[in-house]
């Protein structure tokens, strides 16, 4: 099999405990448990748990981990007044990237131990929202909201962003949304946060590649594209015309189809249902246009192409967030947010050899196919004798 410029594809290139992905089934495993029963009866913190611990929590250890986490949250008060030196129009991703690099800077436990290690990821973890939420306050010209100790991670991240507690019904519809997309295998993100890992680096500098992985958008920024489409089609009664145009130019529907799953995105499920109730809650059209782009989509693939196509993960989150009033371009910043916990998970399993043999730097080899230094390669001319060919 040749494994050049394929992107990886189908290359195992390392084992994991951590999650699986069944894509025929449309089943996604976090530790040994389906995510369809996280999602129905866990909450964030304790998924972070999980995903860290290879276990669920007893009651002291849940709560002694949302402890850690609690008091973790704050950011340092220097690191704030450097975000406000940045162009307000800076990408949140840029800052982001910048600021998670930079708590190694600010955080100097000996890198070495596994348990330093946990002690980065709470940090991570819980920070990251942190950021978030101070970067919008600042580039908006607002005075930032300090974190609330008595609120829950979702809670807490939407009240730093918006200086308004969420009602019970929206924190917990944020929370599902953090634990769908708390981890997914080896993605983009996820494999650079491990590549960096197997270097040594600390947990600071795996994430923040991670982040940069995340940035692009091939990979994190799909659903600020399906909510620019929707916004496009303005209404039900626009979907099939606009898809059809898509169609005809060959240009792809943004939100559905997915690289692993064969069938339904077990997480589509589900936001397919929360979006279904913020639309009900809110008034909203966004469920309505979504669902009827799933289907017209669906219906002229198996016509024209014949091959069915399901939504992936981003369908429906575009418009979930968009109606809990998020803005736009923090999608990716809040995928990084929940994404957050699976990647501190992989550095350690990386760094820490915990599904193989021995901790191994990745080295991959590549294929030259450049000039070579030889009779018919390339001899250096000085340079007031070259001339263009």
């Amino acid at each position: 099999m040749d494994t050049k410029n394929i992107g990886l594809r189908n290359i195992e290139v390392a084992d994991t405990k951590i999650s699986y992905i069944d894509g025929q089934k449309g089943k996604l495993i976090y530790r040994g448990y389906d995510i369809l029963d996280l999602t129905k009866n866990s909450n964030f913190e304790e998924t972070c748990f999980l995903l860290l611990h290879d276990e669920l929590p007893t009651k002291n250890e849940y709560n002694d981990f949302k402890t850690e986490l609690v008091d973790a949250r704050v950011i340092p008060k220097q690191m704030q007044i450097n975000m406000g030196n940045w162009r307000k129009d800076a990408d949140p991703m840029d800052v982001l990237q910048a600021f998670v690099a930079a708590f190694g800077g600010y955080y100097d436990e000996e890198f070495s131990t596994k348990e330093a290690s946990y002690s980065r990821a709470i940090n991570l973890i819980a920070k990251v929202p942190t950021i978030v939420s101070s970067w919008h306050r600042i580039r908006n010209g607002k005075k930032i909201i300090d974190p609330d100790s008595d609120l829950s991670h979702a809670a807490n991240f939407l009240f730093m962003l918006n200086d308004e507690k969420p009602d019970p019904e929206l924190e917990r519809i944020f929370d599902i949304c953090l634990i769908l997309h708390a981890d997914h295998t080896l993605n983009a993100s996820t494999f650079a946060a491990r590549e960096v890992a197997s270097t040594r680096a600390h947990m600071y500098s795996a994430a923040s590649a991670a982040v940069g992985a995340l940035s692009g958008e091939l990979h994190g920024g799909a659903n600020y594209e399906v909510m620019r489409m929707l916004l496009d089609i303005k209404t039900e009664e626009n979907v099939e015309s606009y898809i059809k145009e898509k169609f005809t130019n060959n240009e792809r529907i943004m939100g559905m189809g997915h690289a692993v799953y064969k069938t339904v995105d077990p997480r589509s499920q589900v936001l397919k249902e929360l979006s279904k109730r913020l639309s009900e809650k809110t008034g909203k059209p966004w469920y309505d246009i979504t669902s009827k782009v799933e289907r017209v989509t669906a219906e002229l693939m198996k016509k024209d192409k014949g091959v069915e196509i399901f939504p992936n993960v981003d369908l429906y989150s575009a418009s979930v967030y968009y109606m809990l009033g998020i803005p736009m371009d923090l999608n990716t910043p809040i995928f990084a947010i929940s994404r957050a916990a699976g990647w501190a998970a992989h550095i350690i399993e990386e760094k820490f050899a915990e599904a193989a043999p021995k901790a191994m730097l990745y080295r991959p080899k590549a294929n030259y196919v450049g000039k070579y230094a030889g009779p018919q390669g390339s001899k250096y001319i000085p340079i007031e004798k070259r001339t263009k060919k």
